[in-house]
């Protein structure tokens, strides 16, 4: 079941055309990535969904209903550009932002402090904002997004300006909050981070969805069919033991065992291939060399590109 359906969404600002009838559906219960270079688009599909703008045409469905403003308390927005008030004491306002999601005074100071004492900010509770550190302010502005526990999390650049640790910690949360039954979406430039916690992806260029799907097919879509084969022999293997069309590309020997990266023309090949390798040397290691994500999102829009010269970036 999806929780949330773009459907064939445009939006124009003046002359400029934002999203071109762009259709995204958001499995319920996942971390859906959306992509995009700069100018893609994403922004204006995040401002739809948050209601802060609407669509010129087509609709958006959350939950099988269309977006209604009843619908917001139900969402949960962690934008790229930070918030917070600078003057504003820390745990004042954080406590004001958790009232205006409909928590009572009580709560909110219980589920606060426990959430301020695991991201160790509980010291900084009666400082003023513009007193923490970047990071320490988006820890604020995390937990005030998710403290209310909206079914569907939107989240722009999450890890801008954290350092590994405290991006793990915020990793690790994400990943709970899917576990407990949230579904994210999560807008960024960071392939890794879109490999790590990603299962479906959308990618938008130039105001268009031109790749879509769950983030284990589309590496399949992408496949290069090449393998990473690990062997002990007496004589590294040349392509003319390899059987034709099969390719060398590339053997190196490492801590006294060959290397090679070998590239078939079909996958029916992998038994043929192991099969003659198997004669000629002792497999210790043999699995396929799938593209990165970075390496699909790079291949994908530069394509798109070239086909579509004459359109700009919008938004």
């Amino acid at each position: 079941m999806d929780i949330l359906n773009a459907v064939q969404v445009t939006k124009r600002y003046a002359a400029h055309t934002a999203l071109n009838k762009v259709t995204v559906n958001v499995p319920e219960n996942s971390i859906f990535g959306l992509l995009g270079p700069n100018g893609a688009g994403k922004t204006s599909l995040i401002r739809i969904i948050n209601q802060i703008t609407a669509p010129d045409e087509g609709e958006v469905l959350f939950m099988g209903e269309k977006l209604h403003p009843n619908h917001i308390v139900q969402i949960g927005y962690l934008p790229e550009e930070r918030g917070l008030y600078k003057k504003m004491k820390v745990g004042e306002q954080a406590m004001y932002l958790a009232q205006l999601k409909g928590i009572s005074k009580r709560d909110a100071m219980l589920q606060l402090k426990e959430w301020f004492e695991k991201f160790e900010i509980l010291n900084w509770w009666d400082k003023k904002v513009e007193e923490l550190s970047k990071g320490m302010q988006q820890k604020v502005q995390f937990i005030v997004t998710i403290l209310h526990k909206p079914k569907l999390l939107i989240f722009d650049e999450p890890f801008s300006g954290f350092d590994p640790i405290n991006v793990n910690l915020l990793k690790e949360e994400i990943m709970n909050m899917k576990r407990n039954g949230s579904t994210i979406i999560f807008s960024t430039h960071n392939m890794s981070s879109v490999e790590e916690l990603c299962d479906h992806i959308a990618l938008i260029n130039k105001s268009e969805k031109i790749l879509d799907g769950k983030v284990s097919e589309i590496k399949r879509q992408y496949q290069s069919l090449s393998y990473e084969v690990l062997y002990d022999a007496n004589e590294p293997i040349t392509n003319t033991t390899l059987p034709h069309p099969i390719q060398l590309i590339e053997n190196m020997k490492v801590d006294g065992l060959y290397k090679a990266t070998i590239r078939l023309s079909v996958p029916d090949e992998t038994n043929h291939l192991l099969s003659t390798l198997m004669q000629r040397a002792s497999i210790k290691g043999f699995h396929e060399i799938l593209p990165s994500m970075n390496d699909i999102f790079i291949e994908t829009v530069k394509s798109n590109n070239s086909n579509n010269p004459n359109i700009t970036d919008n938004e």
